[in-house]
């Protein structure tokens, strides 16, 4: 059997979620959930600020675009081509292409599983960049990005600071 591989999908503005969950519906009712592996559209956290208040709110990565993990078939082209709210597969013509390696690390998709170290409430160093030496209690890991935030006490204030893994270490 070929191997899964991820692919994104083109849809109307607004109908990400409601192309993920019509085709999530599809996968149950024609058992297709050996071929057709996971259906995502990322979303990152975001602080918008309105009226001077500052609120986290979680917004589309890719707004008018879902990605999929599975096998490129005609049986798996044709579900998800004729799905209510998709345009279409990304690539040349009919043609779908699947993200390279590179393309997926970019977006914060890694196809091994990671064995992350950190858990929220940990207080960990600081132990390069402009925060060395600087400790701070972790708030949200993003195994994805390989990114944590923590949160440093600056001016007698707690201050969010994002900080790559390698560049913490946790503190006994």
């Amino acid at each position: 059997m070929a191997e899964a591989q991820w692919y994104v999908v083109h849809t109307y503005s607004g109908y990400e979620n409601k192309v993920k969950a019509n085709i999530e519906k599809t996968i149950e009712n024609r058992k297709l959930q050996d071929q057709i592996l996971k259906v995502s559209v990322p979303l990152q956290d975001v602080i918008e600020t309105k009226n001077g208040v500052k609120k986290r709110v979680q917004k589309k990565m890719f707004p008018g675009y879902v990605l999929l993990n599975m096998v490129m078939n005609d049986d798996t082209w044709y579900v998800v081509r004729n799905t209510r709210g998709v345009t279409g597969f990304v690539g040349p013509g009919s043609k779908p292409v699947p993200l390279t390696e590179q393309e997926m690390k970019n977006m914060g998709i890694t196809g091994e599983a990671l064995n992350v170290d950190f858990i929220e409430g940990e207080t960990v160093t600081v132990i390069s960049g402009a925060w060395v030496n600087t400790q701070g209690v972790i708030k949200a890991v993003n195994a994805a990005k390989q990114t944590l935030i923590i949160s440093v006490d600056m001016f007698g204030r707690e201050t969010p600071v994002e900080l790559g893994f390698n560049e913490v270490k946790v503190t006994n």
